[in-house]
C-alpha cells in the first residue's frame, strides 16, 4: 500500500485567471471538472492521474493570500542562462511579478503568481534535466530527517538523498519532479496556498490508506470541506495535504 502524489493544488480568488497563469507558465493545457476548479494539464493526449506527472489543480476560495510565504512553492525548470532570462520576462508578461523572500544574491528568479503565490526559476541544473518544466515541489520544513521518514513511508517515491537541511524523494520510475524539503527557520502560522493531493492505486483502500497515514503522524484537517470524497489531512509538522477518492 502507498499513495501517489498526482497534483498541486493552489487556492485562489480566480481560479480562471490563476490556471490560465500556470498553464501559460508551463505549456500546459486547461479543463474544467466544475465550478471553482481550473485543472491545468500536460497536453498531447494526456490522461490523468499519470503514473508520474504531478499537474495542478487551481480553486476557488473566498480569502486572498496573506502577506506571509507560502511553505510550499513550485521550481520552474530552464535548459541555459537564455531559457532562463527568456521564461523569467514572459513570465513577468504574464503577471508574475518579483519576490523577496531574502534569498540574497542567488543565481535562480524568485517570483510570484498574479495571487502572490511565490515561486521560483531555477537556473540550468543537471539534476533536473528531465523533470519537464516542473523541477520540484518545495516545502519548507524544520526537520527534513523527520519529514523524509514520513513522507517516504506516505508515498511510494524513493528517497534520493537525506541530511539535516534537506530531503529529496522522486519517483520511482526516475522521471518527473521531485520533492524537496528544506530546512527553513520559523514555524508555519497560516494555512497554505499550495498543498499536494495523493491518490491511491487501483484496489487499494481509501480509508485504510488513510488511516495508515494517521499512524504515520498525519492529523486530520477541519477545513469546513463538509461530505467530500477526499479526506484533508495535515503531516507532522502541520503541511496541508489531501488523500483523493479513487479514480
Amino acid at each position: 500500500m502507498a499513495l501517489r502524489p498526482v497534483q498541486v493544488n493552489i487556492k485562489a480568488l480566480d481560479d480562471s485567471a490563476v490556471g490560465r497563469f500556470w498553464a501559460e507558465a508551463l505549456g500546459w493545457g486547461v479543463s474544467s471538472e466544475g465550478p471553482g476548479v481550473t485543472n491545468v494539464e500536460p497536453g498531447g493526449g494526456f490522461v490523468w492521474p499519470d503514473p508520474v506527472a504531478v499537474c495542478i489543480d487551481v480553486v476557488t476560495v473566498p480569502e486572498p493570500k496573506t502577506t506571509t510565504k507560502n511553505r510550499v512553492h513550485l521550481d520552474l525548470a530552464t535548459t541555459s542562462a537564455t531559457h532562463q532570462a527568456e521564461l523569467v520576462a514572459r513570465l513577468r508578461a504574464l503577471g508574475a511579478t518579483p519576490a523577496d523572500v531574502g534569498q540574497g544574491d542567488v543565481p535562480w528568479t524568485v517570483l510570484a503568481d498574479p495571487e502572490g503565490n511565490e515561486f521560483c526559476v531555477l537556473e540550468p541544473r543537471e539534476i533536473y534535466r528531465d523533470t519537464g518544466p516542473i523541477a520540484a515541489v518545495v516545502v519548507d520544513c524544520a526537520d527534513p530527517r523527520a519529514m523524509a521518514r514520513f513522507w517516504g513511508e506516505a508515498t511510494d517515491w524513493t528517497l534520493h538523498e537525506v541530511t539535516d537541511d534537506h530531503a529529496v524523494l522522486r519517483s520511482a520510475k526516475g522521471v518527473g519532479p521531485y520533492l524537496e524539503f528544506l530546512r527553513k527557520p520559523g514555524v508555519k502560522t497560516v494555512p497554505d496556498r499550495v498543498h499536494l493531493d495523493l491518490l491511491p492505486y487501483p484496489g487499494d483502500d481509501k480509508a485504510a490508506e488513510v488511516a495508515r497515514l494517521r499512524g504515520l503522524g498525519a492529523t486530520d484537517l477541519d477545513l469546513g470541506q463538509g461530505d467530500v470524497p477526499w479526506t484533508c489531512l495535515t503531516d507532522p509538522e502541520g503541511h496541508e495535504f489531501c488523500v483523493l477518492g479513487r479514480s
